[in-house]
């Protein structure tokens, strides 16, 4: 049985984290700090315009010698914003993720943001699986 993105959502919760992006990196890094994520939602209403992750404070600001205090989101966030959807699999995130080179997605369904899933949310529920089928495996074996 093949885990699908809602089941990840099921299990790690549906929470997106967002900032406007006429706030500050710092607001950025410290909100990213306190909720232990390492990308935001960049959003003005309800609509997403970008996305700002730890990727980019490093290579927009540090590398370019920017402050962190002065620049806002919007100067250094990402605007191509790749999402998936629930009912893709959590090999198809994956697959997605290595091919784009990204490590975190939005996940719409119907045009309405319903969470955000991250490489290592992906790893584990692929671990899981996998784990999961060796257990049965090895109980089918010894007939238990």
């Amino acid at each position: 049985m093949t885990k699908s993105i809602r089941d990840v959502l099921k299990y790690k919760g549906d929470s997106v984290f967002t900032i406007g992006p006429d706030a500050t990196v710092y607001s950025a890094l410290e909100l990213m700090a306190s909720e232990n994520v390492g990308a935001l939602l960049v959003m003005e209403g309800k609509q997403v315009v970008g996305i700002i992750s730890e990727r980019d404070y490093a290579r927009k600001v540090i590398l370019e010698g920017r402050s962190s205090l002065k620049t806002v989101v919007e100067k250094i966030m990402s605007t191509k914003i790749l999402y998936i959807t629930p009912d893709m699999s959590v090999e198809e995130g994956l697959a997605l993720m290595a091919d784009k080179r990204c490590r975190h997605l939005p996940v719409f369904e119907d045009n309405e943001l319903v969470g955000m899933i991250s490489i290592g949310d992906l790893v584990n529920a692929h671990v899981a699986e996998k784990d999961f089928m060796i257990n049965q495996l090895e109980h089918y074996i010894h007939g238990s």
